[in-house]
């Protein structure tokens, strides 16, 4: 049916998950930051793997890298050093890992990785694959940081929205209309979808609108959980489609 769209927010867990949560937070170190600190890092690790892999690591050292910095990020609490009043997390971490890789990396190998605590695993198979199918392109480390986080950034969002759909039994529909959310729409003309669906032309067309209308919003609250303040989501969301269109 094309009569409704899902209304399910994100799982409660994710209410939490926000970048002002943790610098609001700072030194004091409180278990809601750290859980907030730590699914963001669970959700962001990838672009800090390639930025590791563009700066000449290889995949191996690459892994540990990432895998060290984020334990120790989380371990030793860096983050007390953010800026209280603004500022994001993309950046943020950017910075802590370019001085992690410049001055810490020497003396961490010589330590137990993490200090004993233990982070959910990473795919780090599927990182390197993934990294192997990336352009070669002629842009710097940190360019390339910010357009895997862009990309990351997106993919969280479709699916949180795929999950959204599937909740409500409609997979199928998703998987249909999917394609809407991207290119022009010549290359999914809606009297075809319509027949592939058993509808009407009208009732895909208020369906698409709808999946955007979700999409739309639930990309403006994936990007509030990495910067600090609400006034930062319209810059925010202008530079990395800023920076995903060069």
């Amino acid at each position: 049916m094309l009569d409704s769209a899902p209304m399910s927010r994100w799982p409660p867990a994710f209410s939490t998950t926000h970048w002002s949560v943790v610098v609001a937070a700072g030194r004091s170190d409180t278990p809601r930051a750290r859980d907030a600190l730590s699914r963001l890092c669970q959700t962001y690790w990838y672009p800090l793997y390639s930025f590791a892999r563009r700066r000449g690591h290889p995949p191996e050292d690459a892994q540990d890298l990432t895998q060290e910095f984020l334990a120790r990020l989380l371990e030793k609490n860096w983050i007390g050093d953010a800026d209280r009043n603004k500022g994001r997390f993309r950046t943020f971490l950017l910075t802590a890992m370019k001085h992690f890789l410049s001055d810490e990396w020497d003396r961490a190998r010589a330590q137990k990785r993490g200090g004993g605590l233990t982070l959910q695993p990473l795919q780090f198979d599927e990182a390197e694959s993934r990294y192997n199918h990336e352009p070669a392109g002629g842009e710097t480390p940190e360019r390339n940081f910010e357009i895997r986080w862009a990309l990351a950034l997106l993919e969280n969002v479709l699916q949180g929205l795929r999950a959204e759909y599937e909740k409500e039994g409609k997979a199928a529909l998703f998987a249909a209309l999917n394609p809407c959310l991207v290119g022009e729409r010549t290359s999914q003309p809606y009297a075809d979808l319509a027949k592939s669906l058993g509808t009407t032309e009208s009732m895909v067309k208020s369906a698409v609108h709808r999946l955007r209308q979700r999409y739309r919003q639930l990309l403006r609250d994936e990007i509030a959980n990495t910067v600090a303040s609400p006034d930062e989501v319209d810059e925010e969301m202008r530079y990395l489609f800023s920076i995903l269109s060069q």
